[in-house]
C-alpha cells in the first residue's frame, strides 16, 4: 500500500509540475481603445488600373486594401519562381556545390547563363531565379532538390494546399505557358507574404544586382533584376516580374515604409509599373501611427504561493500602432492573460499579450509585464511540501 501511495504521489507530482510550467490562459478579455489621433480624411482608391486582375494588401495584417477581379484565375508567367525559390531555400543545404543537370538547363525564354557542365549551389540557383528570372536556374534547383521536375511541381502543388491556396494549380517550376498553369491575384499576395518572412528570399529579391558565384570552374559573376521598382520606388524590396505570350505582363512587387510593408499583384497588365506605384502610394496613404493608451489600473492576475493574492499589470504607456484611418476610432484591445501566476518573480517579467484589432485583424501586439515583484511567502506551504507531507517524508 505504501508503495501504491508513493507511485501515485510521483504521478500528481508530475502532473502538477507540468501545469505549473504552464498556467492556463483565461479567455481574452476586449476592451475599446483609447487612442491619440490626428483628423485626416479617408480617401477612396480613384486611380486607372490597366491590369485584368490585382491586389494590394499588408503583408503582416492581410488587409485587403484595393482589390479587381482578385480571385479569378490567371497564368502567372515568371512570379511562378517565388513558389520554386521559396521551397529551394527550405529544402536546405544552401552552399553545397553540385553539377546541374543538363537536361534541366536546356530550356527556353529567360537564363541565369548556366551551361553544360557549370558547378553551382543551391543558394546561387535561388539568385538566378529572383534576379534575371533563369529558367534554367528554376529547372536546375527542381531537379537537384527532388530528384527531378515533375516531383518538384508535386512538392509546389502541395506547398500550395498547405497555404491554403485554392485557386493556384503548378505545371511548371519556370512559369512558362502550360495548360492548367494558374494562380489568381489573392493567392499570389498570400504566397508572397509567406515567402517574404523567409529572411533569405526577402534579402535576395530586394536586390537590384548582386555577386553570385557558378560555373566551370566556379567563379564570380553578377546578376541583375528584372525588377525597375526597386530603384524607382521608395521603400521597394522586391518581389517579382514575369512574361509570357499567354499570361502577359505579371508584377508582384513589395515596398516597406514607416513600418508598413504592403505586396501589390497584378495579372495581364499592361502598364504594370504605374500600377503597382498607384497602388502602393494609395496604400500607404490609407495608414496613420497613432499612439496608443491603455490605462485600467484595475486589471490584476490571482498569484499562488505569497502573502499578496494579485498582481498589478503593466503596459508600455509610449506604444505606437499603425492603422488604417477609417478604422482608427475603432481599435480594440484584446488581453492574453494566465488564470494565475506563481509567486517568485521580478518586476517586468512578461505573463501575456495585449493585442490591438480592428476590423477583425490584430494590427499589432505587446507583451504584459508584472507591475511588481513578489516573492514566495515562508509561510505558505508549497506544493511540493504538501506533497512530501502526503508521501510522509515530512
Amino acid at each position: 500500500m505504501n508503495i501504491f501511495k508513493k507511485v501515485l504521489s510521483f504521478i500528481i507530482a508530475i502532473i502538477i509540475f507540468v501545469y505549473m510550467q504552464n498556467p492556463p490562459m483565461a479567455n481574452g478579455e476586449e476592451y475599446q481603445q483609447s487612442a491619440i489621433t490626428t483628423d485626416n480624411e479617408v480617401s477612396q482608391f480613384t486611380g486607372n488600373i490597366s491590369a485584368a486582375s490585382a491586389i494590394l494588401i499588408n503583408a503582416e495584417t492581410s488587409e485587403i486594401l484595393y482589390a479587381k477581379n482578385e480571385n479569378e484565375r490567371r497564368a502567372m508567367a515568371s512570379t511562378t519562381k517565388i513558389m520554386s525559390a521559396i521551397l529551394t531555400i527550405e529544402a536546405g543545404e544552401l552552399d553545397k556545390k553540385f553539377t546541374v543537370d543538363d537536361y534541366a538547363i536546356n530550356v527556353e525564354g529567360t537564363s541565369m547563363g548556366l551551361k553544360k557542365g557549370d558547378i553551382v549551389t543551391r543558394l546561387a540557383l535561388v539568385q538566378g531565379m529572383l534576379l534575371p528570372s533563369g529558367n534554367d536556374a528554376a529547372n536546375a534547383a527542381a531537379v537537384n532538390v527532388s530528384g527531378s521536375i515533375g516531383k518538384f511541381i508535386d512538392m509546389m502543388n502541395n506547398k500550395a494546399q498547405e497555404l491554403k491556396l485554392n485557386d493556384t494549380n503548378f505545371v511548371t517550376a519556370t512559369g512558362l505557358d502550360a495548360q492548367n498553369h494558374y494562380t489568381t491575384a489573392s493567392d499570389l499576395a498570400k504566397l508572397t507574404a509567406y515567402a517574404l518572412k523567409n529572411p533569405i528570399f526577402k534579402e535576395i529579391c530586394s536586390k537590384q544586382s548582386l555577386k553570385s558565384e557558378f560555373g566551370n570552374p566556379v567563379s564570380p559573376r553578377w546578376l541583375k533584376n528584372s525588377n525597375k521598382l526597386l530603384s524607382s520606388y521608395e521603400g521597394a524590396i522586391g518581389v517579382k516580374t514575369g512574361f509570357t505570350d499567354n499570361a502577359r505582363r505579371c508584377l508582384v512587387s513589395a515596398a516597406k515604409r514607416n513600418g508598413i510593408t504592403l505586396i501589390a499583384v497584378t495579372l495581364n497588365a499592361p502598364d504594370d509599373w504605374n500600377d503597382h506605384k498607384n497602388m502602393l502610394d494609395f496604400g500607404f496613404s490609407q495608414y496613420e501611427k497613432i499612439k496608443v493608451i491603455f490605462s485600467d489600473s484595475s486589471i490584476t492576475v490571482p498569484v499562488v504561493g505569497a502573502e499578496q493574492e494579485f498582481v498589478n499589470i503593466a503596459v508600455d504607456t509610449s506604444l505606437e500602432v499603425n492603422v488604417q484611418k477609417q478604422y482608427k476610432e475603432q481599435i480594440r484591445t484584446k488581453l492574453l492573460l494566465p488564470k494565475f501566476v506563481y509567486a517568485g518573480f521580478d518586476e517586468g517579467k512578461e505573463i501575456g499579450t495585449i493585442q490591438y484589432i480592428t476590423n477583425g485583424k490584430i494590427i499589432a501586439q505587446f507583451p504584459i509585464k508584472t507591475a511588481q515583484a513578489i516573492s514566495v511567502s515562508e509561510n505558505k506551504m508549497g506544493i511540493w511540501d504538501k506533497i512530501l507531507k502526503f508521501i510522509g517524508i515530512r
